[in-house]
């Protein structure tokens, strides 16, 4: 249910200069989202009234991947003044002028904070009539982050960033995470008295604290009991970190809805994968993008899922598939690699050595092993012989070979597309089909085989396969 009395503020401003690269910060991936992607689904597991984006730096970009992700979101520009301070002001100046609840403030690039968190969060602050309540954390290493200085009776007094610190602050292990509750009326007031006089020559929405207690307002922290939660991704060494971090979470979460994991260290699997009751995942699998694992499945060793569906009871080992289809009680791999547009129907097999390109192979067909499947469709219990491929491409245009229901084609067939082989039809080893092949018909290529009765010794004189004919041929005479 929409809470009508919560607004959140998503700050997305930020340069992000550490991270060194061409993208903004917060469109940086983790675990198959963007930051911002991973902070905005979290806000909007509240159900605020109100969710609003302060942004500026690679605007155009950051805009249109959270208009994307929340249509509804409300962009704010920051202007030149900088700080969050400034960026939070701007934020509430866009909420309707009767709202009269409480602001959340979140950074997007602290992608680990969960909703689970913000609400208990939010709960302390209304529980307390709090004019503003922090998330804090106790970390063994507070370096770059804002101190919380409390004051003799243990109760919030301000909180003082690291460029702005005394040696004695310095030593305060307890930190400000950047995530905030506000009561939008005294925060309102207060940020209108906030200035820029510090190291930074920024408008700190820190300094807000420490007017409102000089107000006498109620403010509190509230430690999280993990200090990674509230991580922020600032360089490259970071975001491996967060990475990391969050695919524990998400292993861990599909543990417990009764997946097996034999070696979470080397299994990753994206935020957006779904996994049924039952799914084995051996060491070495990724599964990433939107896949969708049904259960009973196996998958792995050494494979890479990319927005893949697999079927109930399918076996995927050493394989790399993106975009393609799995159906139940199949079979893929060893190396088989499964390109887009790949579908494999039930109890189906892709074998060893196999690709597979824009190909529909139906229930109970077979490509075992050795073989590149291309524009290809593949009718119900067919097998395609060892060292097949269908040669789809003539350089200009690419066409389409069509094989019938349980069609059987020898070894080392080449199928020139167009071409058709009908239902129930077989292909000799060795044979190049470029005519359609009618319904129960055999298709071979007659080439008569010729023996040259004494080729190598003539041809290949003194050489160890001469030698090996002569004593063969006299063996036979004597």
């Amino acid at each position: 249910m929409t809470d009508l009395n919560l607004a959140v503020i998503v700050l997305a401003a930020g340069q992000g200069t550490r991270m060194k690269s061409a993208r903004p910060k917060v469109l940086h991936s983790l675990a198959g989202r963007s930051l911002i992607a991973h902070v905005l689904a979290t806000a909007g597991e509240l159900e605020p009234g109100h969710l609003i984006a302060v942004v500026r730096h690679e605007r155009d970009a950051v805009v249109a991947t959270i208009s994307d992700l929340m249509p509804g979101a409300v962009i704010v520009d920051q202007d030149d003044v900088p700080g969050t301070g400034r960026a939070v002001e701007l934020g509430i100046a866009a909420l309707p002028d009767d709202f009269g609840g409480d602001v959340v403030v979140v950074s997007g690039d602290v992608p680990l904070l969960d909703a689970a968190t913000l609400r208990t969060l939010i709960d302390a602050h209304r529980g307390a009539a709090a004019a503003a309540t922090l998330l804090s954390a106790i970390l063994d290493d507070a370096r770059g982050y804002g101190r919380i200085v409390r004051g003799s009776a243990g109760d919030v007094d301000r909180i003082v960033e690291q460029a702005d610190a005394t040696a004695d602050e310095l030593d305060i292990t307890e930190i400000n995470s950047g995530t905030y509750v506000f009561r939008v009326a005294p925060l309102r007031e207060q940020l209108a008295l906030v200035g820029a006089k510090n190291a930074q020559g920024e408008k700190y929405l820190t300094d807000v604290v420490g007017l409102l207690r000089a107000a006498g307002a109620v403010v509190s922290a509230l430690p999280v009991t993990d200090g990674w939660r509230v991580a922020g991704v600032n360089d490259r060494v970071q975001l491996a970190e967060a990475s990391r971090r969050m695919n524990e979470v998400i292993v861990r979460r599909w543990q417990l809805a009764g997946v097996t994991v034999d070696d979470p260290a080397t299994t990753w699997i994206d935020a957006d994968v779904t996994l049924g009751e039952d799914v084995q995942l051996l060491p070495g699998t990724q599964l990433k993008g939107a896949t969708l694992v049904q259960a009973g499945a196996t998958i792995g060793p050494d494979t890479t899922l990319v927005d893949c569906e697999v079927g109930a009871g399918a076996i995927v080992k050493r394989t790399d598939a993106t975009l393609a289809v799995i159906g139940e009680n199949a079979s893929v791999g060893p190396f088989a690699y499964l390109r887009p547009g790949t579908y494999l129907g039930a109890d189906g097999k892709i074998g060893t050595f196999v690709e597979t390109k824009n190909s529909r192979i139906g229930n109970g067909s077979k490509v075992p092993h050795l073989s590149y499947i291309g524009d290809t469709t593949v009718g119900e219990n067919s097998n395609i012989g060892a060292g097949t491929i269908t040669a789809n491409y003539d350089g200009i245009i690419k066409s389409e070979t069509v094989v019938g229901s349980h069609v059987r084609s020898g070894s080392n067939n080449v199928f020139v597309a167009p071409v058709t082989i009908g239902d129930g039809a077989y292909t000799g080893a060795g044979t190049v089909v470029r005519k359609d092949v009618p319904p129960g018909a055999l298709a071979v290529n007659v080439a008569p085989q010729r023996n040259l009765e004494g080729w190598v010794e003539e041809n290949r004189a003194a050489t160890a396969p001469a030698a090996a004919a002569t004593s063969a041929a006299e063996s036979d005479t004597a």
